[in-house]
């Protein structure tokens, strides 16, 4: 029998291994921006065609290469980081690998011009090396400035499969972008510009961290920044969170940087989340940049191969300090009362503070609570150690059954309205009071309520919820998802048909955003003119509203297209739906928030009628219940003893 094993060529392992590093145009712009940043570039400049499917060019002023380094540095597995196994445990650089160059250089044509500067031997001349599909078609001496030249070109050429799976280059430029911002954010000492289709999109000058952010952020950002620092012997945390007050329901502003390293971890930002307890909404996220220094050797970054996750051998240390240092920021900043940044809990088991007082979130005076103690945990002891254990949410001190007469004070039949109901219309009406949610398994029934033929008397409690009574019982109503319902269908039909109403403003507004909604909002203006909104380009980043949807008229129209355009980078990378509707459910869901307010009679027995009337009374567009039913039964059984 034939042996049937054999060795993979050269060209299609590269390209095999190209599959796990090289995922679109972002990943070729990442590695490439962190081979310039291990070569102590102090100036970058990135040159990118077509959302990269074209062309990608990094041009920096390291140190360059020496004739024989650039030709060894597109092997397999060839690095200037690497001598034994025990270096795997002391990497302070970005690539280590030896995977990046030979990876692109299989699916790409790849020109690489570079020359070693002054600070190391000086050369007169440089090289030039020319290679395609793994191939090297050409290597010669050139003149050339110091430091290194590289052009990617045709990614994806050999492999059209591929090719075929990329994105559109609205989708493609936005991951590019979110790679130039980790990379720039990471090393502010660092001059960057990023030109796309010979358009300058950014230009950052080298300079200080809280300059960075607000260079590549926007200037609104200068306001909300709190510093945020502690140093431990085990690890230094530093950087800047944002203040309660700016925390965005959308996600993609937050950043951790392990060695200068971004990575992701869910488990890091649950600690920065839980500083912020009782400053923010349940659903809402915090702006932070946090820097984590820790000896390498209690890392283990070689997890994964675009090197976005890690390891700590202690992360529970890890998630205290962390913890620790942005709930001292907050106090610092006076974002929230007092705290108590005595007691150290960076490595010590500390026990659970004392319950609040059933009077509210304040607590009593009388009662010390240690506020610097990791609270989203829920610690159990288990053989002498703390083991934490994830809580369902925020610790809120549950409400008793004996409020539930507190959901109907203030509900006196308001008067009969003579003008025409108006269910976007704004009302003037008293404080929203804290809402009041009754915790029962009929709350989350999947049944649709059956509806009777007319609608008959409707409540409306806490400007939250709406009740109304049907055949099983009552029907109670989420208000903000109703809107939402009924704001979905509407955009909907205005997207489909094309006749969305604008209301022009009397005085238009200039907004600024970032680099990625602006291209997005290029990408979809006609999508958003069919929902009303009118708008023209001012300058880079920056758009003149004209028109505002009508259907939203009384929002700060300048949050409102900034704040849409954010949901919907959110919403596209995460929904894998047609443009046109998440367009509308993220315009439905930005708009349906604002609803939460008092409705004459009237205009509750419109929005009911309305919400039966939509394509689908018992859910939102993203799936979340809008009605459930109180039985009869379980209404009486409330009543016994």
């Amino acid at each position: 029998m034939l042996n049937i094993i054999q060795l993979l060529p050269d060209s299609i392992a590269n390209q095999i291994a190209a599959g796990e590093v090289v995922q679109r145009p972002a990943s070729v712009v990442k590695e490439l921006l962190e081979n310039s940043i291990d070569a102590k570039a102090k100036t970058v400049q990135i040159i990118i065609r077509e959302a990269g499917k074209s062309l990608i060019q990094i041009i920096d002023d390291g140190i360059g290469m020496s004739e024989t380094d650039a030709r060894m540095s597109f092997e397999r597995h060839a690095t200037s980081k690497i001598r034994s196994s025990d270096d795997l445990f002391r990497i302070r650089t970005m690539g280590f690998r030896g995977e990046a160059l030979a990876s692109i250089a299989a699916i790409a044509q790849v020109e690489l011009r570079t020359r070693r500067s002054e600070a190391t031997r000086g050369d007169e001349l440089g090289t030039l090396i020319r290679i395609e599909g793994s191939e090297i078609k050409s290597q010669e001496s050139v003149s050339c400035l110091p430091g290194t030249n590289i052009l990617v070109k045709n990614l994806f050429f050999n492999v059209p499969a591929r090719r075929n799976f990329l994105k559109s280059n609205s989708v493609e430029m936005r991951h590019i972008l979110d790679e130039f911002q980790r990379v720039a954010l990471a090393h502010p000492d660092v001059a960057f510009s990023l030109y796309h289709n010979d358009s300058e999109v950014y230009n950052l000058q080298a300079g200080k961290l809280s300059r960075r952010i607000v260079d590549l952020f926007g200037k609104q950002y200068r306001e909300q920044l709190a510093f945020c620092e502690e140093e431990t012997p085990y690890v230094n945390v530093r950087g800047y969170i944002g203040k309660p007050e700016f925390a965005r329901k959308t996600r993609g502003e937050q950043f951790f940087f392990v060695n200068s390293r971004f990575v992701k971890h869910n488990y890091l930002h649950h600690a920065v989340v839980g500083a912020y307890e009782g400053t923010i909404q349940e659903g809402f996220h915090p702006f932070y940049v946090l820097f984590i220094e820790i000896d390498p050797s209690h890392i283990d970054i070689n997890i994964h191969p675009t090197k976005t996750e890690i390891k700590f051998d202690d992360e529970r240390s890890v998630y205290a300090i962390v913890m620790a240092a942005v709930r001292k920021a907050v106090g610092v900043y006076n974002l929230t009362p007092s705290l108590d940044f005595d007691s150290n809990v960076n490595f010590l088991p500390v026990t659970p503070a004392p319950r609040r007082s059933s009077e509210g979130l304040g607590g009593s005076p009388a009662e010390p609570q240690n506020r610097s103690a990791p609270r989203p945990m829920n610690p159990v002891w288990a053989n002498d150690r703390l083991e934490p254990k994830p809580a369902s949410g925020l610790d809120f001190p549950r409400k008793s059954a004996a409020n539930w007469q507190a959901m109907f004070e203030g509900l006196e039949k308001p008067e009969t309205a003579t003008e025409p109901v108006n269910l976007f219309e704004t009302h003037e009406g008293p404080a929203e009071t804290e809402a009041l949610t009754l915790e029962s398994r009929v709350n989350h029934l999947k049944t649709s309520p059956v509806w009777p033929e007319t609608i008959g008397a409707v409540m409306q409690v806490q400007n939250r919820y709406l009740l109304t009574p049907v055949p099983a019982g009552l029907l109670v109503i989420d208000q903000r998802r109703a809107y939402e319902r009924v704001l979905y269908d509407q955009y909907q039909a205005a997207l489909t048909k094309r006749n969305g109403v604008s209301q022009q403003l009397l005085f238009p507004k200039t907004v600024s955003v970032m680099p990625v909604d602006y291209n997005l909002a290029l990408e979809l203006r006609e999508d958003l003119t069919s929902l009303g909104f009118l708008f023209d380009e001012v300058g880079q980043n920056a758009f003149l509203i004209r028109g505002v949807p009508a259907l939203s008229v009384g929002e700060n129209e300048e949050e409102l297209f900034a704040n849409l355009l954010a949901q919907l980078r959110e919403d596209t990378g995460r929904l894998k739906l047609e443009r046109a509707e998440v367009l509308a459910r993220s315009l439905a869901r930005r708009s349906a928030v604002r609803q939460q307010k008092p409705l004459a009679e009237p205009e509750q027995k419109a929005l009911v009628e309305q919400l039966i009337a939509s394509t689908n009374a018992s859910y939102t567009p993203n799936g979340e219940p809008i009605t459930t039913v109180l039985t009869l039964d379980k209404l009486a059984g409330l009543f016994r003893s």
